[in-house]
């Protein structure tokens, strides 16, 4: 945990007042997060866990309980920081102009003057397919078009560090394919990117690391492919043993796979060889982020909601 990471939540507390006086409510519980420059982090939890709360106070839009925290190596709600961010809101709300008017309006509030300015508008009405509704009111747009107005409003002053909250909820499969790759390039160029999202298909293909939020705390953090390897299973992978002898074995490729206990590794190895088959590749079997996310979240208890995977807050 480097002092220069993009993002760093230290011990953040966050409550509401209880009704009547009452007992606060915990929104975030001595949460601590690092997102590190130049990774793209997914940010995951069911509805109540706090992931938008984590977000408004690392903006600055609220002040947290007890804790604190960074952003680009200031602290939350430093004002000329806001300049290198690009933010997306997951409720897209625009002020009232026509789109391309609204873009250049949000690039000049982060600082974008003359020919930058109306060049990296247009650079963004064409990156997210806008240019024929440049001169609607983005308060007339469909909710697809409205989210790519939102997308290029976070993207145009060039930030070195994207918050992004369910950019692609709104969109259409083709849309959230060119989410998917614009961000990979954002990675490339170097940026940040810190994805809270519920598309977990999204998530699994493009994130170095993950966390995810249960309860205002950190029930998960690490790399994607490592939480998705099993420490119980294997996957045996071979040819040329009849499937007859392996009847819950999958067909893939013309290969058959097994899932096994690890503890039964060897004598499934030992099976396929005595089968007349030939072992391609033993590895950890991989579950699904999906069956990650619903095992840890449903930690979350009466207080919570888990949401179906793959669907929008």
């Amino acid at each position: 945990m480097g002092n220069d990471a993009a993002l760093r939540f230290d011990g953040v507390t966050k409550e509401y007042r209880g009704f009547l006086g009452r007992t606060p409510v915990p929104a975030l519980d001595k949460f601590s997060l690092t997102v590190e420059r130049g990774e793209i982090f997914g940010f995951l939890g069911p509805n109540g866990a706090g992931k938008t709360t984590a977000i408004h106070i690392a903006m600055g839009f609220m002040k947290p309980t007890r804790g604190a925290g960074q952003m680009l190596e200031k602290g939350f709600g430093h004002a000329a920081t806001r300049a290198r961010v690009g933010f997306l809101a997951e409720n897209v709300a625009l002020v009232h102009r026509p789109a391309e008017s609204a873009v250049r309006y949000y690039g000049a509030l982060n600082g974008l003057r003359g020919v930058t300015l109306t060049k990296r508008t247009r650079e963004m009405l064409e990156l997210l397919e806008l240019e024929d509704v440049v001169r609607r009111n983005v308060a007339k747009l469909s909710r697809g078009m409205l989210q790519r107005a939102g997308l290029a409003q976070a993207l145009v002053n060039d930030p070195e560090l994207l918050v992004l909250d369910e950019p692609t909820s709104a969109l259409d499969p083709l849309g959230r394919v060119a989410v998917r790759e614009l961000l990979l390039r954002a990675k490339a160029a170097g940026k940040t990117v810190f994805l809270s999202s519920h598309m977990l298909s999204e998530i699994e293909l493009i994130c170095d690391r993950i966390a995810i939020l249960v309860r205002g705390r950190v029930a998960r953090v690490g790399k994607t492919n490592e939480l998705l390897e099993s420490r119980d299973e294997a996957e045996v992978v071979f040819s040329g043993a009849s499937g007859a002898a392996f009847p819950e074995a999958v067909l893939e490729n013309e290969m058959l796979r097994v899932t096994v206990p690890k503890s039964a590794q060897r004598a499934t190895i030992e099976k396929v060889w005595a089968a007349g088959g030939e072992v391609v590749k033993v590895n950890p079997a991989r579950r699904s982020l999906e069956g990650l996310f619903v095992s840890l979240a449903n930690q979350a208890g009466p207080g919570a909601t888990v949401q179906k995977p793959g669907a929008a807050r």
